[in-house]
C-alpha cells in the first residue's frame, strides 16, 4: 500500500524539481466553459511564473458559442483544429507532454481522440469527459492510467439539493469513515468532523471560517440517519397532488378539434336546430316528435310528401342539404380530434393540474441526471424540452415522467407544466437566453418560486443572482472544473463539495522531504478561509488520526487529508514539496523560447 502512494506522490510533485526550461506541459481539448475553467484551474495551481505549467488549448477554428472557451486566456498556447487526430496532437506538442484532457461533448469523438493520442505519446496521463457509462468503462480498460469523469454526474446532486431546498447530498468514504455534508442542527455534535461554511447571510457566504463553531454547514460522519435531501423528498412524496380527472377531460375536449372545424360544426347545428323548430311549428307537433322528425330528415333524407305546404317542403330540402354537410363535418371532427389528441399527448399539452412537483427544463446531460435523481428520491417530476428526441426523452418515457415539448421561455409552456404550483423550477438547458427567460417568466407566475438556474458563464450567473433576486444560479463547468484539473495534475481528489458558488476539494497531500512543512507542527497546515486539516497519517502507517494534536510535528512521508479551496490547495502543495535547486552563477539555466 505504501509503495503506490510513494509513486503517486513522486509523480504528483516531481515536476517541481524540474528546471525552468522544462516546465510541465498539459494539453486541453475543448471549446466550452468547462475547458475555460479547467485551464484557469491549471494556471492557478502554480502562481509563481517560474514554475507555472505550460498549457496548450486545442479549439475548433470558429467559436461555437458566445460564452468563454479559453482561447482568450493569457499565457497559454492556442491551436485551432476541427479534428483531433495525430497531426493535431503533434502540432500541440503532445509528444513528451505530462497530460491530456479531452473535454469535448462527444463521447465517441473523445474515445477516438484518446486512441490517436496514444499513438503520439503512449505514456500519457489522460483525463476524458464522458457521459455514457458503458463507453467510460471501455476507456478505463483501454487506458489504465486515465481518469474518466462526468461533469453532469458531479454537478447534478447540487442541482437536486437546491431544488429540494437542502444541502447537496455530498458523501464520500475515506480511511474507514463515511463523511457527508449537513447542517449542524441536523447532526449530533459528536458526529461533526469540522465546520465548512457560514451561510446565515445569503449575500456573504464564508467558507472554512476561522471561527469554526460558528459554521452552520459542517462535515459530519454518517451515523445511520438519512440526510436532509432524503427527508425533504419523503415530505414531498407524502404531499403529492391528487389527480383531477374532470380537469383532464375538459382540457382534452378543448384540444380535440381545431377552432375552424368546431365553429363550422356549431353553425351547422344551429341552422339544423332553427329549421327543426320552424318545421315543428308548421307541422303542429310537440318537441319530442319535432326532434325525431328533424333527426330523421337530416340524417336520412326520407319521407317525401307532396301534400305538405311549400314552406315545409323548403325546410325539408334545406334540412336534407344540411345533413349532407353534417356527415363530412362529423368525419373531419373525428379524424382531426384523433390526430390532435395524439399530438397533444406526445407533446405533453394534455396534463393534469399538479402541485408540489419539480419542473426540469432541458433534458441534456445535466437535466437527464437531475430528472433521474429526483425520480429516485420519489419526487414527482415534469420535464420540458423543445426537442422531442432530446438525450433524456427516452429515459423520461421509461420512468413515466411527463415530457412537454415546447419553448420553456414561453408562458403557455410553463403553465402547461403547472409551474405556478410547483415546488421548484430547475432550468438546465444549454441556452443561457432560454434559461433566463424561463426563470423570469416563472417568477412572474409565482414570485416566491424557488428557481435553480444553470448559466454557463460563472460571472454572469453571480450577477444574475444579485440583479434579479434568483436565489440559486449555478455553473456546471465551474463546479466540475476543479476535479478535472486535479485529475490532470494526478492529484488524489477524494471529493468535491459544492457550497453556494464555492467548490471545496477534499484531498490527501503527501509531505516531501525538504519541503517547507517538513519539521513544522500540524497547526501550520490550517489557513482560515483557505485550508482546513481533517486527518493526519504517519509515514508508513495504515491508521489515520482524525483528531491529531495540532502541536504534533510533521515528518517527510506523512499524509495530510485536507478540505481546501483551489487557491488554498495550490499554496499547500507548494509547502509540501521541496523548492527547485538554485541555479549556479556560472551555469545559468537555458531560457525557454517564448510561445
Amino acid at each position: 500500500m505504501a509503495e503506490p502512494l510513494r509513486d503517486r506522490a513522486r509523480r504528483a510533485t516531481g515536476w517541481r524539481l524540474r528546471m525552468n526550461g522544462d516546465r510541465p506541459h498539459y494539453v486541453v481539448c475543448g471549446s466550452d466553459p468547462l475547458a475555460y475553467w479547467v485551464v484557469k484551474a491549471l494556471l492557478l495551481a502554480t502562481e509563481s511564473p517560474a514554475d507555472r505549467v505550460r498549457v496548450t488549448l486545442v479549439v475548433p477554428e470558429r467559436r461555437r458559442s458566445e460564452g468563454p472557451d479559453g482561447r482568450d486566456i493569457d499565457g497559454i498556447q492556442v491551436i485551432r483544429a476541427d479534428r483531433l487526430d495525430e497531426a493535431t496532437f503533434r502540432r500541440a506538442g503532445l509528444a513528451g507532454a505530462d497530460g491530456l484532457a479531452l473535454l469535448r461533448q462527444d463521447d465517441v469523438g473523445n474515445m477516438h481522440a484518446a486512441l490517436c493520442a496514444q499513438e503520439v505519446e503512449p505514456r500519457l496521463r489522460l483525463v476524458v469527459r464522458m457521459f455514457n457509462t458503458s463507453l467510460a468503462n471501455g476507456v478505463r480498460q483501454l487506458f489504465p492510467d486515465s481518469a474518466v469523469l462526468s461533469d453532469a454526474s458531479m454537478a447534478a446532486p447540487a442541482f437536486v439539493a437546491a431544488a429540494l431546498g437542502e444541502l447537496a447530498p455530498t458523501h464520500f468514504r475515506h480511511a474507514g469513515r463515511t463523511l457527508y455534508m449537513a447542517r449542524r442542527v441536523d447532526v449530533r455534535p459528536d458526529d461533526v468532523v469540522c465546520g465548512l461554511a457560514v451561510t446565515t447571510d445569503p449575500d456573504l457566504i464564508r467558507v472554512l471560517p476561522a471561527d469554526e463553531p460558528a459554521a452552520d454547514v459542517v462535515l459530519a460522519e454518517a451515523a445511520g440517519q438519512p440526510v436532509g435531501t432524503e427527508l425533504a423528498a419523503r415530505r414531498l412524496v407524502r404531499a403529492r397532488r391528487r389527480r383531477q380527472p374532470v380537469a383532464v377531460l375538459v382540457r382534452a375536449i378543448r384540444s380535440f378539434a381545431t377552432r375552424k372545424i368546431g365553429i363550422a360544426v356549431l353553425l351547422l347545428l344551429a341552422v339544423i336546430a332553427l329549421l327543426g323548430w320552424l318545421n315543428a311549428r308548421a307541422a303542429h307537433v310537440d318537441w319530442s316528435d319535432a326532434l325525431y322528425l328533424t333527426l330523421v330528415t337530416t340524417l336520412s333524407g326520407q319521407d317525401p310528401d307532396l301534400t305538405k305546404p311549400a314552406a315545409a317542403q323548403v325546410m325539408q330540402v334545406v334540412l336534407n342539404l344540411a345533413g349532407l354537410a353534417l356527415i363530412p363535418l362529423i368525419t373531419a371532427v373525428v379524424v382531426d380530434g384523433i390526430v390532435n389528441a395524439r399530438l397533444a399527448l406526445h407533446a405533453g399539452r394534455i396534463q393534469p393540474d399538479r402541485s408540489g412537483h419539480v419542473v426540469v427544463v432541458g433534458l441534456g446531460n445535466i437535466g437527464t441526471r437531475v430528472m433521474a435523481q429526483l425520480h429516485d428520491f420519489g419526487v414527482e417530476v415534469v420535464a420540458i424540452d423543445k426537442d422531442p428526441d432530446a438525450r433524456g426523452a427516452a429515459l423520461a418515457h421509461r420512468l413515466g415522467v411527463p415530457l412537454i415539448v415546447g419553448d420553456a421561455g414561453l408562458e403557455e409552456t410553463l403553465r402547461a407544466a403547472s409551474v405556478d404550483t410547483c415546488q421548484a423550477l430547475v432550468v438546465v438547458s444549454t441556452d443561457d437566453g432560454t434559461n433566463l427567460r424561463a426563470a423570469l417568466n416563472a417568477r412572474a407566475l409565482d414570485a416566491d418560486l424557488r428557481v435553480v438556474l444553470r448559466l454557463f458563464d460563472g460571472d454572469f450567473a453571480e450577477r444574475v443572482q444579485k440583479a434579479f433576486g434568483i436565489g440559486i444560479s449555478r455553473s456546471v463547468s465551474y463546479l466540475a472544473a476543479p476535479a478535472f484539473a486535479a485529475a490532470l495534475l494526478d492529484r488524489a481528489v477524494i471529493a468535491t463539495i459544492p457550497i453556494d458558488r464555492h467548490a471545496l476539494l477534499v484531498t490527501e497531500v503527501p509531505v516531501a522531504a525538504g519541503s517547507p512543512l517538513d519539521g513544522r507542527p500540524l497547526a501550520a497546515v490550517a489557513r482560515p478561509g483557505e485550508v482546513r486539516l481533517l486527518a493526519h497519517t504517519r509515514a508508513g502507517a495504515q491508521r489515520t488520526d482524525w483528531s491529531a494534536d495540532p502541536r504534533l510535528v510533521i515528518h517527510a512521508g506523512d499524509r495530510l487529508t485536507v478540505v481546501a479551496r483551489r487557491a488554498g490547495l495550490s499554496a499547500l502543495l507548494r509547502e509540501t514539496t521541496p523548492a527547485p535547486p538554485p541555479a549556479h552563477a556560472g551555469a545559468p539555466f537555458p531560457r525557454q523560447p517564448e510561445e
